[in-house]
């Protein structure tokens, strides 16, 4: 078997799996057999990381219901081949060229040196972040809730924050929370940080200690962790002033609220609009402005080989570098004095061209089924599945059966990758040795 079509069965597998045990009575409260359709959509949306859910999550499933989730969000935030290959080690087993493969492309890494350490390191620092934000977070809920219930909803938010889910065990979410510093400040620094890249983040400790230590650079920033750490702020504080013009004067959202949580407001739906699906202000609120705004920072994500979805940062500064390049009359696309290779380019339309693709169908699809919704709230929840983000106008509960199950198939598609996904139905590709003339078209 191929490792795309590994990857791709692998996700298929914890899915059923998790659907399977949040079916059973013991996770829900009702002491019931749940209903299949929500259990399988809730487990897709946990395994994929996206926090779209159609029931509350925080009433309808037990504590072992909401364990089971957590668990689907650490495996679907880590990858099925990190998680299984990882146990593997842990077991004692060689880690193989086929296994090297795997987490190469899980995690779309460049090179297959360095495979184990990078692993482990994944998961040592998937630990320090998570365990962090759990003790940071509550200093906020246990005095809220007390310490069994705050001990429990801390570690269940960092997790949640850290994948980019944006599974919540309050019924309003964080809205409640809007105004709390600390909550805004650790969940939208675990998203940053979850959504940005584990390589970006090791490179980013490598030259904090260089510094710290008065050492010479001995390694130079790499183009992924230039072009992701510039694009991410750039989104991040475009993103956050967009917003907060756009909605400062709607009653239902900024306007009621004094500046600071204006602006902490904003801040946090720039960050979580990125692929992680929390919200401090009522989604179903906003105007179409700021809904096209959100729908426009789902859709690009986060960075790779991290547990974002979207096309990524990387994939729009490319083609935005590439619209550059063809206005400046170039024939090759040069970001920070270093040239793209032509593969990437073919690579990043590629996956933009399959992303916009996936959007349209699923959206005419639900448009078909759903004659009465709003067109903007159709697209808004098919692009938050399909970036994995979780984000809804609250239209999601009242959908039809073959609704939730097209929003399933969107969230599983952004979550292993429309290329990737592609290999596994036709193979891997094969280069050719092939070559064929040339001859120019009219373009545009």
């Amino acid at each position: 078997m191929t490792v795309s079509r590994t990857i791709c069965l692998g996700f298929a597998v914890v899915i059923s799996i998790g659907a399977l045990l949040l079916t059973m009575p013991f996770s829900g409260t009702s002491g019931n057999w749940n209903d299949p359709i929500v259990a399988l959509f809730t487990s897709t949306s946990a395994v994929c990381v996206t926090g779209h859910v159609v029931v509350d999550t925080a009433t309808y499933f037990s504590r072992v219901g909401q364990f089971v989730v957590m668990m689907l969000i650490q495996i679907g935030g880590l990858g099925y081949m990190t998680v299984t290959t990882f146990l593997l080690l842990l077991l004692g087993r060689r880690f193989g060229l086929k296994d090297k493969v795997a987490i190469q492309q899980s995690l779309d890494r460049q090179a297959l040196q360095g495979s184990s350490q990078v692993l482990k390191s994944i998961i040592a620092t998937t630990l320090i972040f998570e365990l962090t934000g759990a003790f940071l977070l509550l200093l906020v809920f246990v005095p809220d809730v007390g310490w069994p219930k705050g001990l429990w909803f801390s570690l269940f938010h960092s997790v949640s924050a850290w994948n980019n889910a944006g599974f919540g065990l309050f019924s309003d979410n964080l809205v409640g929370y809007r105004a709390s510093f600390l909550v805004n400040a650790v969940i939208t620094g675990l998203i940053i940080f979850g959504g940005i890249g584990y390589e970006v983040i090791l490179e980013f400790y490598l030259i904090i200690r260089e510094k710290m230590t008065r050492q010479i650079m001995k390694t130079s920033r790499t183009l992924n962790f230039q072009v992701a750490v510039s694009t991410t702020l750039f989104l991040l504080i475009g993103g956050t002033l967009a917003i907060w013009a756009i909605e400062i004067h709607n009653p239902a959202t900024l306007a009621p609220m004094p500046l600071s949580e204006q602006l902490l407001g904003a801040w946090f739906q720039a960050v979580t609009s990125r692929t992680a699906g929390f919200n401090t202000i009522d989604i179903s609120k906003m105007t179409t402005a700021g809904l096209f705004v959100t729908i426009a920072l789902m859709l690009i994500g986060g960075s790779p080989g991290g547990t974002a979805g979207g096309i990524k940062t990387t994939t729009a500064r490319v083609l935005a570098s590439c619209t550059y390049a063809i206005l400046q009359g170039k024939e090759s696309v040069v970001i920070y004095r270093r040239q793209v290779p032509n593969s990437l380019l073919l690579k990043a339309i590629a996956v933009t061209f399959g992303s916009v693709m996936t959007v349209v169908v699923a959206t005419i699809a639900i448009s078909l089924a759903e004659p009465k919704l709003n067109f903007i709230n159709i697209l808004f929840e098919v692009v938050s599945a399909f970036a994995t983000v979780g984000l809804s106008t609250g239209i999601t509960a009242g959908l039809t059966t073959f609704s939730k199950l097209v929003l399933v198939a969107t969230m599983y598609i952004g979550r292993v990758g429309i290329l990737l996904l592609i290999s596994a139905l036709i193979g891997d590709p094969k280069a050719s040795a092939i070559r064929y003339p040339e001859e120019s078209l009219l373009v545009g």
